[in-house]
C-alpha cells in the first residue's frame, strides 16, 4: 500500500512538473561593481544544473527555457571574484549582476560606465572615459568636451573655454562636479568652469534638460563629472601624469592616490599644477595669454553597501592672462584692430601674466550620507558649501595700477534630501527637496562702478522622478520639478541710465535713496520656475535602440542679465542688463537612434528647442571711457527657435584598423525679429583613422581632420563710430564670421609594464599640424588675433 501511494505521488509530482511553464527567460548584464563597466567573457552557471551562459561584448547574457523556481547563479570572470546570486524566477526576469574586481586588475580598468542615479534613461548619454580625459590633462573642461558631437566652446582667447551644448551655454548648462552643482558665477561668457578635469573618472554630457534632482534650469544640457568609484577591498594605488607642450612653452603635473579597506573605509587625494607662458598664433606671440593653475581635492568616507557617508573638499586657483591687444584706446584703435590681420600689440614671449588678467579661487566642501531602509528605499542627504572669489584686473595707471577693477565674492549653501524607492519590480521613484542660499558681495573699494551688485538669493525646489519598465524592451521615464527663487539686491544706478531705461516709472517703489547722479535701488525679484521631462527608451533588437525625450525647462535670469551696467573688464566690453527680464521657458524635443554592432556603430540625434523670453546679448555700439574705447553689448529678450542634429559613426575593419566620423549642425533663429541668433556654432565635421597593435606595448596611433564650416546665418550688428582725428565715420564690422577652416591632428601612445602592478604610458600629440591660420567664430577675441598655431604635446603617465 505504501509503495502504491509513493508511486502515485511521484507520478502526480511528475505531471505537475510537466505542467509547469518552463519557457521562462532570465537575462541581464554583468557589471564591474567599482567602475560600472560591462564585463564581457563572464561565465554564468546555474548551481546544481547544466545550464551555462556567457556574456557578450556588452556584458549581456540570457538563460532560456527555465521553470519557475529559486535558482542560485554562479558568475565567474578571470579578473573578478567569483560570486553567487539567488534568483526567484516567477516570470521573465532581467537583472544586473555586479562583480568585484581583483586588486591586480584595478589599474587596467577604464571607466566608461553610467550612473543610473545621475543620468537620464530616455536620452542618449555621451560619456568620455578616463583614457580620453587623460589625453587632455593639461587642458580645460571645454577642451575635452569638444571631442563630443554637438558640443563646442565659447572662448575668450585660448585659456577661457566655456562649453556650448547645441548652441547654448553659461547659465543654461549645469555642471555637476562630484555630486555638487557648480556655482562659480557661470553667468559670464568669459568665466571658465572652475573644475580640474583630472579629478574626474568619467564625464557625461546630457543634451537638454535632465537630472531634475540637481536643477530645473538646464535649458541647454547637463555636464556630470564623476570621480573613480570606491573600491571595497584592501588596496592602495595611484597615478601621476606629466605633460609638456611647445605652444605656451609649459606643462602640467597631476597625481592621484587612493587607499581602500575591505571594511568600507576609503580615502583619496588628488592634485594638479599647470604653468604656461604666452601662447602663439602661427607666426606671432599672443601677448599676455599665459596661465597658472593649482588645484587639489580630498575624499574620505565609508561605504557599507547598506549605508555610507563621504566628506569631500576641493580647492581650485587660477590666474589667466587676457590678450593685451583686446584692451585698446580710442575709436581709431578699435577700427584699426578689427580691420587688421595681426594684433596691434605684439611683444616678446614671457611667462609673466600682466594686465588685463583674471584671478579666480574656488573652494568646495561637501558632506553626504545615504542609508538603505527595507521596504522604503535609499535615503540620501547632502550639504555642500561653495566659495568663489573673482578678481579682474584692467589696464590702470597711478596708484590703482595693482588694484582689481572687479572684486566679486560668491558664497553658496546647498542642501538636498532625496528618497529613491523601488515601488515594484518595474516601477522606481526618486523624490526630494533642494534648498539653496547664495550671497554675492561686490567690493566697492575697487574705484570702479560695480558691474554686479550685492545680492542675496534664496531658492526652494522639490522634484519627483519615476521610471517604469513596461517590458524587457520598453522603459518609460517622467519627472517634475518646481523652484521658487527670491533675489534681494542693492544696486547703485547712474541717474541717466535709470531714466533712459524708464525705470523711474515702473520701479519707483524700489528706490532707497536718490543721490543726484546716482540712485540706490533695492530690487526684490521673485521667479516661479517649472521643469518637467518625459520620454521612453525602446530596444528595437539586440543592436538598435530608440530614445525619445521631451523636456520643459525654465530659467530665472541671472545677476549679469538683470543688473549689468558698466565695463566688464575681462570681456573687454561694456554690458547693459535689464530689470524687466522674465524667466526663460524652453520646450525641447529630442529623438535618438543608436546602433551598436560588432563592427559598425552609429547614432543620429536630431532635436528642436523652442525658447520663450530667450535672453541674448549683442553689440550695439562703441563708448569712450577714461580707460579707452569699448564695444557696448546689451541684453534683450526674444522668442528663439533652435534645431539641429548630431551624427556619430565608427567602423572597425579589424582588430587593428578603425575609423570614426562626427557631424554636428545647429541653427538658431530670433523669431521675434525674424533674424538668425548671434553666436550659433557653425557646422563641423570630424573624421579620424586609428591603428592599434594591442599585443605590442598597447601601441595606438591616429590622425584626425577637423573641418569647421563658415557660419552663413548671422545677424547684422555692425555700427558706425566717429573718428575724431579724421572727422569721419567708419563702420565697425563685428558681425561677419571668419572663413571656414580645416585642422589636422595626430596622436600616438604606447604602454610599458614596469612590474606586476605598475606601468608607464608615453603619449605624443600634435594639434594644428600644418600651422594653419584660422579664427573661430565663437572666440570672442577673434576681432583682434588669430587662434593657436601648431602645438606638440608630450605626456608621461605612471600607474602604480
Amino acid at each position: 500500500m505504501n509503495k502504491l501511494l509513493f508511486t502515485a505521488g511521484l507520478c502526480l509530482c511528475t505531471l505537475c512538473a510537466i505542467a509547469q511553464d518552463c519557457q521562462l527567460k532570465f537575462s541581464g548584464s554583468v557589471i564591474d561593481s567599482h567602475e560600472n563597466t560591462a564585463l564581457n567573457g563572464a561565465t554564468l552557471s546555474i548551481v546544481g544544473g547544466t545550464a551555462i551562459a556567457y556574456t557578450d561584448l556588452d556584458g549581456r547574457f540570457t538563460f532560456s527555457g527555465l521553470c519557475p523556481a529559486i535558482y542560485v547563479v554562479e558568475v565567474q570572470h578571470p579578473q573578478c571574484k567569483t560570486q553567487r546570486f539567488e534568483i526567484n524566477l516567477r516570470k521573465d526576469t532581467e537583472r544586473t549582476l555586479f562583480l568585484e574586481h581583483h586588486l591586480e586588475a584595478l589599474n587596467e580598468v577604464l571607466i566608461t560606465g553610467r550612473s543610473f542615479r545621475t543620468q537620464s534613461e530616455t536620452q542618449l548619454n555621451n560619456t568620455l572615459d578616463l583614457a580620453t580625459i587623460e589625453q587632455y590633462s593639461s587642458g580645460s573642461l571645454g577642451d575635452v568636451l569638444n571631442t563630443l558631437s554637438g558640443v563646442s566652446s565659447l572662448n575668450t582667447g585660448n585659456t577661457v573655454v566655456k562649453p556650448v551644448i547645441n548652441g547654448l551655454h553659461s547659465s543654461r548648462v549645469s555642471i555637476i562636479n562630484n555630486g555638487v552643482r557648480l556655482q562659480d558665477q557661470e553667468w559670464g561668457a568669459e568665466h571658465a568652469p572652475n573644475i580640474d578635469i583630472n579629478s574626474a573618472g568619467q564625464i557625461t554630457v546630457l543634451k537638454g534638460a535632465s537630472t531634475l534632482q540637481y536643477s530645473g534650469n538646464a535649458v541647454g544640457g547637463v555636464i556630470i563629472a564623476e570621480p573613480r568609484r570606491v573600491l571595497l577591498t584592501d588596496t592602495l594605488y595611484g597615478k601621476t601624469i606629466l605633460s609638456g607642450a611647445t605652444n605656451g612653452r609649459g606643462g602640467s603635473i597631476t597625481s592621484e592616490l587612493f587607499k581602500g579597506y575591505e571594511n568600507g573605509w576609503y580615502a583619496a587625494i588628488q592634485g594638479t599644477a599647470k604653468r604656461f607662458g604666452d601662447f602663439e598664433a602661427p607666426d606671432y606671440v599672443l601677448s599676455n595669454t599665459g596661465v597658472e593653475e593649482g588645484d587639489f581635492s580630498l575624499r574620505l568616507g565609508k561605504n557599507n553597501i547598506a549605508s555610507g557617508f563621504e566628506a569631500y573638499m576641493s580647492y581650485f586657483q587660477t590666474t589667466i592672462g587676457i590678450l593685451r591687444a583686446s584692451h585698446l584706446g580710442g575709436a581709431e584703435d578699435q577700427v584699426a584692430a578689427i580691420n587688421s590681420d595681426r594684433p596691434l600689440i605684439i611683444e616678446d614671449f614671457t611667462y609673466d601674466i600682466l594686465v588685463p588678467r583674471q584671478e579666480v579661487k574656488h573652494l568646495t566642501g561637501r558632506l553626504s550620507y545615504f542609508k538603505q531602509f527595507e521596504n522604503l528605499g535609499k535615503l540620501s542627504l547632502q550639504y555642500d558649501l561653495q566659495w568663489n572669489q573673482r578678481f579682474e584686473f584692467d589696464v590702470r595707471r597711478g596708484e590703482d595700477i595693482d588694484r582689481a577693477a572687479v572684486d566679486l565674492e560668491l558664497t553658496t549653501h546647498n542642501f538636498v534630501a532625496s528618497l529613491e524607492s523601488e515601488l515594484s519590480e518595474v516601477l522606481n521613484i526618486n523624490t526630494g527637496i533642494n534648498l539653496i542660499y547664495q550671497e554675492n558681495v561686490a567690493d566697492p573699494s575697487t574705484g570702479v562702478r560695480r558691474l554686479i551688485p550685492d545680492y542675496e538669493q534664496y531658492t526652494l525646489g522639490a522634484f519627483a522622478i519615476a521610471d517604469w519598465t513596461i517590458n524587457d524592451r520598453l522603459l518609460f521615464e517622467a519627472g517634475l520639478r518646481f523652484d521658487y527663487t527670491l533675489m534681494d539686491a542693492f544696486k547703485f544706478y547712474r541717474s541717466t541710465f535709470w531714466e533712459q531705461r524708464g525705470y523711474q516709472e515702473e520701479f519707483a517703489g524700489i528706490v532707497v535713496e536718490d543721490l543726484g547722479t546716482q540712485i540706490l535701488a533695492n530690487p526684490e525679484l521673485e521667479f516661479n520656475n517649472l521643469a518637467a521631462t518625459a520620454g521612453f527608451n525602446y530596444k528595437i533588437d539586440d543592436q538598435y535602440r530608440l530614445f525619445f525625450n521631451y523636456a520643459l525647462a525654465s530659467r530665472a535670469p541671472n545677476a549679469s542679465e538683470l543688473f549689468s551696467e558698466g565695463l566688464h573688464h575681462s570681456a573687454s566690453r561694456i554690458e547693459l542688463g535689464d530689470l524687466r527680464f522674465k524667466s526663460e521657458v524652453a520646450n525641447r524635443v529630442s529623438l535618438s537612434l543608436e546602433k551598436k554592432g560588432n563592427a559598425f556603430s552609429f547614432t543620429a540625434a536630431p532635436f528642436v528647442n523652442w525658447i520663450n523670453d530667450f535672453i541674448l546679448i549683442e553689440p550695439t555700439g562703441v563708448q569712450q571711457t577714461i580707460r579707452g574705447n569699448f564695444q557696448v553689448w546689451e541684453y534683450r529678450q526674444t522668442a528663439a527657435f533652435l534645431t539641429g542634429i548630431d551624427l556619430d559613426a565608427n567602423y572597425s575593419f579589424n582588430e587593428h584598423w578603425s575609423t570614426t566620423a562626427q557631424f554636428s549642425i545647429v541653427k538658431g533663429y530670433d523669431q521675434t525679429g525674424d533674424l538668425p541668433l548671434i553666436n550659433m556654432p557653425p557646422a563641423s565635421l570630424n573624421n579620424g583613422i586609428q591603428f592599434r597593435l594591442p599585443n605590442w606595448f598597447a601601441f595606438q596611433t591616429g590622425i584626425e581632420s577637423q573641418y569647421v564650416f563658415r557660419q552663413n546665418e548671422f545677424p547684422d550688428n555692425n555700427f558706425e563710430v566717429f573718428l575724431p582725428e579724421t572727422e569721419t565715420t567708419a563702420v565697425v564690422d563685428v558681425s561677419t564670421p571668419p572663413a571656414a577652416y580645416q585642422l589636422w591632428n595626430w596622436n600616438a601612445s604606447a604602454k610599458f609594464n614596469l612590474n606586476e602592478k605598475s606601468d608607464l604610458q608615453l603619449g605624443l600629440q600634435i594639434t594644428n599640424m600644418f600651422n594653419t591660420f584660422y579664427r573661430n567664430y565663437l572666440n570672442r577675441l577673434r576681432y583682434y588675433a588669430d587662434d593657436l598655431g601648431r602645438n606638440i604635446r608630450v605626456s608621461l603617465k605612471i600607474n602604480y
